[in-house]
């Protein structure tokens, strides 16, 4: 946790926000060995460079018990429907997706896009 926030990109061009969700089994060590895959040491380059290819400018994380947030920050003209289409053929990808389905609350086959839950902005705060 970090009481004092997090210091987020600033960008050349105006971005837009999807904000999503999804929940782990609720299992200690199952989700300490999914933050594990997730950790610098043992991320997978390909899936990184597939996230950026469809033009995902930014993807953050955010874990509270077995609950999932997740923001993804993307160019104004991004379209995510077609972007997830593209990101699951890409190498690796099926792969990533079987591995950590069995950390998540979801089908066993189901794609990225399937997995996470579309959250709707209720509030904001901007004038």
């Amino acid at each position: 946790m970090s009481p004092q926030g997090y210091c987020i990109k600033k960008y050349d061009q105006p971005v837009k926000r999807y904000c999503q969700m999804l929940d782990l089994e609720n299992n200690s060590e199952l989700i300490a060995e999914y933050r594990k895959l997730h950790s610098p040491m043992q991320h997978w380059k390909e899936i990184r460079e597939g996230i950026r290819k469809v033009g995902i400018l930014e993807m953050e994380i955010y874990i509270l018990e077995n609950h999932l947030f997740m923001i993804v920050e993307t160019p104004l003209d991004f379209d995510w429907d077609s972007a997830f289409a593209v990101l699951a053929t890409l190498p690796r990808q099926q792969e990533w997706e079987n591995t950590v389905a069995a950390f998540q609350k979801c089908a066993a086959n189901a794609t990225s896009d399937q997995k996470w839950h579309m959250m709707e902005r209720m509030f904001y705060l901007y004038d």
